[in-house]
């Protein structure tokens, strides 16, 4: 089975959202109102900073140039220190600021002079930069938290680089078959039980274990199949065989990492070993499609299949424009998290539902990784794992940094 994942990724923009300021700003110049946008005639000449964009001392006076919300650079305003009521905003300035000196002198942290009278362009070139960038970055963190359908909230943050989000990746939930490709999501039966834990239950029928203990841990061995209750089971919502289909219940943090490897995904809270964590979801190609694709992935140095060979290699999971929080999840030659193969309301063999399991505790802060390789777990053979097309290709230098590494990730 090959994975996909994080490393080596390309710039990354939300273009559905980038309209809706030029838009506010085009209707205050032109003294225009469109309730669709936001823009009324209470707030039409309404004034507040987005963010500061330059500084200046005048007679012995601290000026800041302002961008203000909603409206054109060409509107941008020289205001005293005294009348700027954003401390948050004169935090981000002084910081950004802060961390440019430091990066030109090589990263070594440095106090900056205050009596400088005026901001070297450069500077405030990069403080721009930084502002735009974090708006950017809160917007597709909303828009992520709007299409998400489960109980974990997402993050982003990006102290490393001048980074944005991405310009063709889209947030989906769960598979996108491609043109051709049927999903069948719905259960021909279910069971009847009143209590899934103890009596015969899916897993029962299909011929495998339960796979979870009390706590919701798993407890079978990798390699093993996931049988859960679908739509068709009497019981209800907390059935205790219920566990992959109520999505991600921790808040994880999609960050840029500083060794690298682009964009990775860390937890912001403990997960107990053996949890459920998220679910590898994509769009759904055919092996061949997937042969072509590796090709053109393998030029730009970058990998996002995943092969759903549980017992056929018909089909393969393509992640890099369509997919979850798990598109920005690195490899590790030493992972914290692994795979298992679902199946719920689709029982076709040909496509599980793919699950990300923790091995161990996993720290608030901690990045979550797995082994795109899956190797060491006794969950696939070495001859499924050579098979897979993106082994036949150019080979992938790995940046995972753990004492284990293969160095490669193919």
């Amino acid at each position: 089975m090959a994975a996909a994942g994080a490393e080596a990724r390309g710039a990354w923009c939300v273009p559905c959202l980038v309209s809706l300021d030029t838009l506010q700003e085009l209707c205050r110049k032109e003294k225009l109102t469109c309730k669709s946008i936001g823009i009324t005639k209470r707030n039409l000449n309404n004034y507040e900073v987005e963010y500061l964009c330059d500084y200046k001392v005048v007679k012995d006076m601290e000026y800041y140039l302002v961008k203000w919300k909603g409206w054109p650079d060409s509107t941008n305003t020289w205001e005293p220190l005294q009348n700027l009521k954003c401390p948050l905003l004169l935090q981000q300035f002084s910081n950004d600021k802060h961390n440019y000196l430091s990066q030109v002198n090589k990263g070594k942290a440095i106090t900056p002079k205050d009596n400088n009278k005026t901001l070297k362009p450069a500077i405030a070139e990069y403080i721009v930069k930084k502002a735009k960038q974090r708006i950017a970055l809160q917007r597709w963190q909303d828009e992520l938290n709007r299409r998400k359908n489960h109980k974990g909230m997402i993050f982003v943050e990006n102290t490393v680089d001048l980074e944005g989000p991405p310009s063709d990746f889209y947030y989906i939930n769960e598979y996108k078959p491609a043109p051709g490709i049927s999903l069948v999501n719905e259960a021909t039966f279910g069971c009847s039980c009143t209590d899934c834990f103890f009596e015969k239950c899916c897993p029962a029928e299909a011929g495998v274990l339960l796979a979870y203990n009390k706590n919701q841990q798993i407890k079978i061995p990798p390699g093993t199949p996931i049988y859960e209750c679908n739509s068709r089971c009497q019981c209800g919502p907390d059935c205790p065989n219920r566990i992959v289909q109520k999505g991600t219940q921790y808040s994880l943090c999609i960050f840029r990492t500083s060794n690298g490897r682009g964009w990775g995904v860390k937890t912001l809270v403990k997960i107990k070993r053996m949890s459920f964590v998220m679910e590898y979801v994509g769009e759904v190609i055919t092996s061949e499609e997937a042969e072509r694709r590796g090709q053109l992935y393998d030029n730009k140095g970058i990998t996002y299949l995943f092969d759903l060979d549980y017992e056929s290699d018909e089909f393969t999971v393509d992640a890099a424009r369509y997919g979850n929080v798990s598109h920005f999840v690195n490899h590790s030659c030493d992972p914290n998290l692994q795979v298992f193969n679902v199946f719920i309301d689709n029982l076709d063999t040909r496509l599980p539902r793919i699950a990300l399991f923790s091995t161990r505790t996993i720290y608030a802060g901690e990045e979550l990784t797995f082994d795109y390789q899956m190797k060491g777990y006794g969950d696939l053979s070495s001859d499924s794992v050579d098979h897979s097309p993106a082994k036949k290709r150019v080979r992938t230098v790995c940046k995972c940094g753990a004492v284990t590494c293969r160095g490669y990730l193919n």
